[in-house]
């Protein structure tokens, strides 16, 4: 893909910029040339800025592993090794990593992001579609997935963290700001969210969900020890914990949400060994079966 100096100057760079442009590639050239010598001169910003503009490309780079100051690349990166590097890791399309990957600076994949190891992300993380990683996930800011997130290990997220499909964590999530997933969420140990856990279909731990604020589920909650909030606990259709359902003070239990009374006994069953204190709506059932 070539850019000229026409098409660049018609997305009204910065001044300092376009004059950097002109004097580095005159009338224009390859459009992944001038990224790599663009992070290569440290405008790893003006980088940034081209692909925001111009958007990803079809292009397919294979290497054996990474070790770099910065990435900025319009296509789809496979490496067989590992990813390192010390900034930003910004891909157009799709970034397939056989080890694990590190950037100290913002991480935004526009496609797919799958890494066989682990990943470390020491600033934010944002992928356009699927998040599958073989190993955990340590994201120091917010993170953001548009499509289905899945992890072998833990997940531990500093910021807000976004879910556009289904999400599903080998082990922990932790969580130190809210928590939203447009489909279900589930763990196979602990989820410990700060703030508010909202998931539009249903929430599953094989450990305890706790959370900071409220917490709340379109479909049913399912926790193998506690479900706790310090808020109001919500839920569309039952609740069921192996210790206790407790709300915050003040706060209600309510099951059912989305269920019509009649049936409440059937798809609005509330279990726990003892009944929760402020337990608002919902069939009370007692303790789950063993």
């Amino acid at each position: 893909m070539v850019l000229t100096r026409s098409f660049v100057r018609a997305k009204r760079p910065c001044t300092d910029g376009f004059r950097w442009f002109v004097r580095q590639f005159g009338e224009g050239g390859d459009y992944q040339a001038m990224l790599d010598e663009m992070v290569a001169a440290g405008r790893v910003g003006d980088a940034c800025w081209l692909l925001e503009q111009f958007g990803p490309t079809d292009e397919l780079r294979v290497v054996d592993a990474i070790e770099a100051d910065a990435i900025v690349f319009a296509g789809t990166l496979e490496v067989r090794g590992g990813v390192d590097v010390d900034g930003v890791l910004r891909v157009g399309r799709s970034l397939l990593a056989g080890a694990g990957v590190r950037a100290g600076g913002e991480v935004h994949i526009g496609a797919d992001l799958r890494v066989e190891g682990s990943v470390r992300a020491e600033a934010g993380l944002q992928v356009g579609g699927d998040l599958r990683v073989g190993w955990g996930v340590d994201c120091a800011g917010e993170l953001r997935c548009d499509g289905e997130l899945r992890t072998g290990w833990d997940l531990r997220c500093g910021g807000r963290m976004r879910v556009a499909g289904n999400a599903y964590v080998g082990l922990d999530l932790q969580a130190e700001e809210g928590v939203r997933c447009a489909k279900g969420l589930q763990a196979g140990g602990d989820i410990q969210v700060e703030n508010t856990l909202r998931a539009a279909q249903g929430i599953a731990a094989g450990g305890s969900i706790r959370s900071g604020m409220h917490l709340e589920a379109g479909w049913g909650i399912k926790a193998g020890g506690v479900i706790a909030a310090a808020g109001a606990i919500r839920a569309g259709e039952s609740l069921a914990a192996g210790e206790a359902i407790r709300a915050g003070t003040g706060y209600g239990v309510f099951a059912g949400l989305d269920v019509q009374m009649e049936a409440w006994e059937a798809s609005a069953r509330v279990s726990a060994p003892q009944r929760p204190e402020g337990l608002m709506s919902g069939w009370w059932a007692g303790p789950a079966p063993c």
